[in-house]
């Protein structure tokens, strides 16, 4: 590999996404290669994936079947423009990707990012009651806590206040449910929280206060990933549908983490048996090799739009990239790989081994909660009194220099490895997490 690629000859342009950039550029950590579970570093050192990239490299690393794809792509059609035209690999994929959808789920609208899918299931919402002849509908529900992408749209239905507090006033008629996490009473649980299912109920008191007939959808992630790995309690989800349908709101359920296998099903809709009106998707739909992403509706959703004379638009909606060539290949090479390796269901296969290893870290000194669900886990630490992250951040640096990567928010270490990992990754993964938390960061 050339010096070129293993040592950038200036790091100051690059203005770093979600990154402590003056930490970084004084200490930078860069990879050069990758490989099914593993990265290569610039200094030749091997580490261990713990977080799927970010929650997107689901079939591992440099897969063969869709660096294949990508390449033959590249030579024979490059770009196709989406508007008035298409491209067949297009119409493939979207076909692909409903046959393993929620049933009713029969059409899907492409983006370039899970920020865009959040934007564009927002802006189908809000058209799709006024084409109903429900026009006064225009307020939308978030939740706190909730992680929906940095767009305005995504971050005003959004609850993370660091994602919302610097650009003003947002989008105006938004609202936002309580959070599920109540460590008084979940800590340390496998699976579904006991307590908590009942929060669904708050939905009812902002119907009551805003009138149904004002909101149009309700958007949740089905497990809030970006916030820290929280998991619905029993009957959360479920009551959510019930509440949304009574009223009339669309239920938006938030996958682009969820989606393609991380709980053990294609999509934690048919995880939790709720089927919601839109799902929107991303990362895992390309195993985070080229920016793409897909909104999912049901036919009623879609045919509510396709009415009046033939050659309008019936949606005034859409990027220069949706359906790109080379994506849309990527990603049927990736449903290929997902299918032949039965990786959309494997974190069911591996979520009990999962889970021990993940808690047996239960008596590690500052660890205050842990929680899972499928190939995905989460460790609470006590924050350092007065400098809040910084517990959770070391653990980060020093997972880094003993070859593991893991994710970090606020003082909770999130844990999402690509679906390929083994036994041995799970025992190397939480081996080394033991070491680091045992010395006390």
């Amino acid at each position: 590999m050339s010096n070129r690629l293993n040592a950038p000859n200036d790091l100051r342009a690059f203005w770093m996404p979600f990154t402590a950039n003056r930490q970084f550029k004084k200490e930078p950590r860069l990879f050069v290669g990758a490989k099914d579970m593993y990265y290569t570093t610039h200094d030749g050192r091997q580490v261990l994936d713990g977080t799927a990239g970010l929650w997107c490299v689901n079939a591992g690393h440099c897969r063969p079947k869709i660096t294949e794809a990508i390449r033959e792509q590249a030579g024979e059609l490059d770009y196709a423009p989406a508007f008035q035209l298409g491209h067949p690999k297009a119409f493939e994929l979207a076909n692909r990707l409903v046959d393993i959808a929620p049933e009713g789920m029969n059409h899907v609208l492409y983006t370039n990012s899970g920020s865009e899918s959040v934007e564009t299931a927002l802006k189908v919402a809000l058209a799709y009651h006024r084409v109903k002849g429900n026009g006064s509908r225009f307020r939308l529900i978030g939740r706190e806590r909730g992680y929906h992408g940095v767009n305005f749209g995504g971050i005003s239905v959004g609850g993370i206040v660091a994602n919302r507090k610097m650009f003003g006033t947002l989008l105006t008629g938004v609202d936002h449910m309580p959070h599920t996490h109540q460590p008084g009473k979940n800590n340390f649980t496998r699976g579904e929280p006991e307590h908590g299912g009942d929060i669904a109920t708050e939905l009812e008191r902002i119907v009551t206060l805003h009138d149904a007939s004002t909101i149009a959808a309700v958007i949740i992630e089905p497990v809030a990933g970006s916030t820290g790995v929280l998991i619905p309690p029993k009957g959360y989800l479920q009551r959510l549908r019930e509440i949304c349908t009574k009223h009339g709101i669309l239920l938006i359920f938030d996958e682009v983490i969820t989606g393609f296998g991380r709980l053990g099903a294609p999509f934690a809709a048919q995880y939790y048996d709720v089927k919601p009106d839109m799902i929107t998707t991303a990362k895992g739909l390309t195993n985070g090799v080229i920016p793409m992403g897909a909104v999912f509706v049901t036919s009623e959703i879609h045919d509510a739009f396709m009415n009046g004379p033939e050659h309008m638009i019936e949606f005034f909606h859409g990027y220069t990239y949706s359906g790109n060539p080379i994506a849309s290949a990527a990603a049927l090479a990736t449903l290929d790989t997902y299918k032949e390796e039965g990786l959309l269901t494997r974190a069911a296969e591996l979520s009990d081994y999962w889970a021990d290893a993940l808690h047996s870290l239960r008596d590690c000194p500052n660890v205050i909660d842990i929680r899972n669900t499928g190939l995905i886990g989460a460790i609470e630490l006590n924050p350092i009194a007065g400098e809040p992250t910084k517990r959770a951040f070391t653990a980060f640096l020093k997972a880094y220099e003993s070859g593991l990567l893991i994710r970090t928010t606020g003082d909770i270490i999130a844990l999402s490895p690509p679906l390929i990992i083994e036994k041995q990754h799970i025992d190397e993964l939480f081996g080394k997490l033991r070491t680091i938390l045992q010395n006390n960061i």
